[in-house]
């Protein structure tokens, strides 16, 4: 698998991403992650949906909190055909426990502990950690990716109005 080095980085210090990088108008890379509940889903599964694809290290940590908190907030201005997705390295039971306490309900967490599959399709797996790095995909209903946003500093923010504005064009 290719890895790419000097993409991001952690407090200043580089990281290497594991896969390659993903470009505006290739097909999304299909995955292979699991819900809440230990069930398997794939791309597929969200066909005919506008998918905001949002990797973050860890929902544990206070940058993926508010940025979970800050799309699910959000996701009630959305119209209905556009579904946000967060996925971490978090174990599936974490995920939930985390979203109650947190409220969040608008925003689906997922999780790609087992294999991966959607880190190195995407390229955000962190070699030197095995966590996801902070990153935004915009899928339109064809499933072609029309944004995309790896945030360098992977303790920073990413940039919500442009993500939102790019999934609002697609519905």
């Amino acid at each position: 698998m290719k890895e790419r080095t000097g993409v991001i980085t952690f407090q200043g210090n580089p990281l290497t991403l594991v896969g390659d990088e993903i470009k505006v108008g290739a097909k999304a890379p299909d995955f292979t992650v699991v819900d809440n509940g230990l069930a398997p889903k794939k791309l597929s599964d969200f066909a005919g949906n506008v998918l905001i694809l949002s990797t973050v290290p860890s929902l544990d940590t206070p940058v993926c909190d508010m940025e979970t908190r800050r799309f699910n907030t959000e996701a009630s201005k959305l119209d209905a055909g556009i579904k946000i997705l967060t996925v971490s390295m978090d174990l599936p039971f974490a995920q939930a426990r985390w979203c109650g306490a947190a409220g969040v309900e608008a925003v689906q967490t997922l999780s790609d502990h087992m294999s991966g599959s959607l880190g190195e399709g995407y390229g955000v797996l962190i070699k030197e950690l095995r966590l996801l790095s902070r990153a935004l995909f915009v899928v339109d209903k064809t499933g072609t990716v029309q944004y995309v946003q790896y945030v360098k500093e992977i303790t920073e923010e990413p940039d919500y109005d442009a993500v939102l504005a790019a999934a609002a064009k697609l519905v």
